[in-house]
Formats: structure tokens, C-alpha cells, sequence
């Protein structure tokens, strides 16, 4: 091991054998921190670089054993509620240690990169029988910059396929130092709009689209453009259709239309968030067969899911 592979990095978790986010299959990586406050995510839990109690209310039997042995008494029952003093808690872990029904735990940890590559080493034969490799995710994992170069350094030193997941809103100086290392770039397009875009998402357009133009121009197969379908923001024929046409004016073919679902939305309560998204209905894959079909006229290779 050398020194760079030391780096801390903060994650909340790493996945193994998945099937989504790259070919063959992965490791997924999911670091913490994000740019972006997108009202919709369902990782809630990875936008800032800390621990958070989660709290689970269909396994709690209001015990009130976590409340005895909370050194900080931030735990309160009252008519038969539990409410966490989140800001005040000191992590010690003492309430998630006590409970029988497991209905505390603490979402994201700070380890080593080395202790991520001890995990992804595990599957190398997987890896190279499947096509598969790594894929750094998040959160968005330019936030931890120099602890994913050390990540991207170490998986390229040992010929491992890399992808990264990337929302696009980073300094473009980053996107050219880790470039040559990543195999597949991961990109999300969330609108065209720039003034929509920044309004929702805050993300700035000139920002994403020049990250974009550079890698594009480099090498337009390293992208699959990444588009969640969000009803209210960009679910319509018009939004879609002027992303295609930026995928083509970047020479991009690959186009991944991701629906939007509710399957986070329960992480928001769990860890003492409000889930403001006023929209609680899952998009299916068969409403966007239209969307997909209107790319597939206009040339481009769309796949719903990723």
C-alpha cells in the first residue's frame, strides 16, 4: 500500500455484486457529500460528510431503552413518540447499541481508502469473468476529490474497470485530473434550462455542460448520459427530446432514462429530514416507452433504467 491509498473518506456504504450503474458486475462505492439539493434524491443521507442517526418507527417498540442510556438525554418519549435531539447528539452510539429490535443505526462512516480497497479487491475474479469493475457513486464523488483519485490511482494500478457517477457540478479542474482513469463517466443531464436548473437543483449549466464538452470531446463512448424523468421538472416530450439533441450535439449515444420512484423517501423521516417533493407517485418503465422511442428515432441508443 502506498501513502495516497491512506486518505480518510467519508461513505455510507459499499455495495457488492450489483447490477446497475456500469456493465458486468460492480462494486458500487457510495460517498458522501453533494453540491446539489435536489428536491426528488433518494440519498438524502449522502449530501453532507457525516454520520446521521437513523431511526427506523416499524421496528421500534418504544422500549425506552436508547432514552436510559443516552449521555446526552436527547432522546424524549412523549404520548408515546420517540423524538431524537439530532443536533445535539454526540455520536457515541450507545442508543443503537441498546436497542433489541435494531431500530437505531448510524447511516455513513468515515474509513480509509485502503479499507475501500481491501473491499473491492474481494471481487476481482468477478470483475474480469463479467466485464465488470467499480463504480464511484454518491453523493457525488468529486466532493472527496483527492481521496477518489486515490481510489481511481489504486483501481487502475491493479486493472480495474472504473465508472464514476457524476451530477456534473465540479471544478472542471477535477474532471481533467481524474479523466484518465475513469473508463465510464456516469453523467447526469437534468434539464437544459439553466435558470430552471439552478432554481431546483443548483446546479449551475455553464459548470455541468463544460465538464460535459471536455470529456465529449475526448472521448464521447467514455459517457452515458443519465437522465432522471421527474414529473413537475422535466417529464415531458419537449424537456427530454432538447436532451437528446445535446446528446447528439456531443457526439453521446448512450442515454439512460431513469424514472423517478419513492423508494427513499422513508430515509428522510429516518434520519429527522423533511421530504418536500410534492409528487408521491412513481413513474413506471412503460410511461417512458414514448420518450424512449422518441430517441431511438432520433438515433440515439436509450434504455430505461441504469
Amino acid at each position: 500500500m502506498n501513502n495516497a491509498e491512506e486518505l480518510p473518506v467519508s461513505i455510507l456504504e459499499v455495495e457488492r455484486f450489483a447490477i446497475h450503474d456500469g456493465p458486468g458486475i460492480r462494486t458500487v462505492v457510495f460517498m458522501q457529500g453533494c453540491p446539489l439539493h435536489c428536491p426528488w434524491c433518494s440519498n438524502p443521507e449522502s449530501r453532507q460528510q457525516q454520520t446521521r442517526l437513523s431511526h427506523f418507527k416499524n421496528r421500534c417498540v418504544h422500549c425506552g431503552r436508547c432514552a436510559k442510556v443516552c449521555p446526552a438525554n436527547d432522546i424524549i418519549f412523549t404520548n408515546g413518540q420517540v423524538r431524537f435531539l439530532r443536533e445535539n447528539c454526540i455520536l457515541c452510539k450507545s442508543c443503537g447499541n441498546s436497542c433489541p429490535q435494531n431500530a437505531i443505526r448510524f447511516i455513513g462512516k468515515k474509513v480509509s481508502t485502503a479499507h475501500v480497497m481491501n473491499i473491492i479487491r474481494r471481487d476481482k475474479c468477478y470483475y474480469q469473468t463479467s466485464g465488470g469493475g467499480v463504480t464511484f457513486s454518491g453523493g457525488e464523488a468529486f466532493v472527496q476529490h483527492k481521496a477518489l483519485m486515490a481510489l481511481l490511482t489504486a483501481c487502475r494500478n491493479e486493472d480495474i474497470h472504473t465508472a464514476i457517477e457524476t451530477c456534473g457540478q465540479v471544478d472542471p479542474e477535477r474532471i481533467k485530473e481524474a479523466s484518465p482513469l475513469v473508463d465510464l463517466f456516469l453523467f447526469d443531464i437534468k434539464h437544459t434550462d439553466k435558470h430552471l436548473l439552478k432554481k431546483v437543483t443548483g446546479a449551475d449549466r455553464d459548470t455541468v455542460w463544460r465538464n460535459l464538452d471536455y470529456i465529449a470531446k475526448a472521448d464521447p463512448g467514455k459517457i452515458i448520459m443519465r437522465t432522471p424523468v421527474i414529473p413537475g421538472f422535466n417529464y415531458s416530450a419537449r424537456d427530454i427530446t432538447a436532451i437528446y439533441r445535446l446528446a447528439l450535439e456531443k457526439g453521446i449515444n448512450r442515454i439512460h432514462l431513469l424514472p423517478y420512484h419513492v423508494l427513499g423517501k422513508d430515509k428522510y423521516a429516518q434520519t429527522g429530514l423533511e421530504y418536500t417533493f410534492p409528487h408521491s407517485t412513481t413513474v413506471t418503465k412503460p410511461e417512458l416507452l414514448p420518450l424512449k422511442r422518441i430517441g431511438e428515432e432520433m438515433g440515439l441508443n436509450v434504455q430505461i433504467g441504469g
